[in-house]
């Protein structure tokens, strides 16, 4: 497991564990900080994609569908504890994906946490965004311009674009589509001038489950996150402590 999960905090006290999925081109450390803002009782893990950071020379994924395959098999020793899922971006995807995967072996997470994606059954007629290095640099600075600094050093751009590249290509592979049904509550997070998604879209979220659904809108863009960190988890820790019960087992 540790080869696909790092875990920020989990120590025997962390009955509730956050498992984290990061967006497109990026790893496990867009977590790092969060643990210092949850509550000491929960566990906070970030998934480890290939490809990326201490993973760099393994191969990327070939799908979406089969990383979240990987990533169910091997979180399936936590199935015991009470889980729930947040995915930023392809995350989010990512994250659905899993959750999906651990409802139909019966343990359905306590909640799903998704942030800055269009859900999965309305993915049919979005723009594709896989390119030329450029096309693809130019559409990720168009919304995080924090980025364009890191692209402008040839060194840093060789090291970071691999990743990036197969990360827009398993987003445009992604058709999404019918999905089952969630058995647990999902709750939605996006910025309220974010390019890539609209809170009218994210509301749509709620379609997907049998559970509740709630929709929190913050200002900014698409990495509302960085900026909106403290009040984004203050809301996170609502999710994660407001219900208490372990995770429904199907009979």
């Amino acid at each position: 497991m540790e080869q696909w999960v790092r875990r920020y905090r989990d120590d025997d006290g962390c009955r509730t564990k956050l498992i984290c999925f990061p967006p497109a081109g990026a790893g496990a450390s867009t977590f790092r900080t969060w643990a210092q803002g949850l509550p000491a009782d929960i566990g906070v893990l970030a998934i480890r994609y290939p490809g990326r950071e201490d993973r760099i020379n393994e191969p990327m994924p070939s799908r979406l569908e089969a990383l979240a395959d990987d990533i169910a098999d091997v979180l399936g020793g936590l199935m015991g504890h009470r889980l729930v899922l947040f995915g930023h971006s392809m995350g989010a995807s990512v994250a659905h994906e899993v959750a999906l995967r651990f409802q139909e072996l019966g343990h359905p997470p306590a909640a799903v946490c998704v942030s800055g994606r269009q859900p999965t059954h309305t993915l049919a007629d979005r723009p594709m965004i896989y390119g030329t290095d450029e096309e693809i640099i130019g559409h990720i600075v168009s919304f995080d311009a924090s980025r364009a600094e890191i692209f402008e050093d040839e060194g840093l751009r060789e090291i970071v674009l691999p990743a990036i590249r197969a990360d827009y290509r398993l987003v445009d592979e992604y058709a999404g589509g019918s999905r089952p049904l969630l058995d647990c509550p999902v709750y939605g997070y996006t910025g309220d001038e974010d390019s890539q998604v609209t809170p009218e879209q994210m509301r749509r979220w709620g379609e997907l489950t049998r559970g509740d659904f709630r929709l929190r809108v913050f200002p900014g863009g698409h990495f509302y996150l960085r900026a909106e960190e403290a009040p984004l988890l203050a809301d996170v820790t609502r999710v994660l402590t407001e219900d208490k019960s372990p995770t429904t087992t199907a009979p």
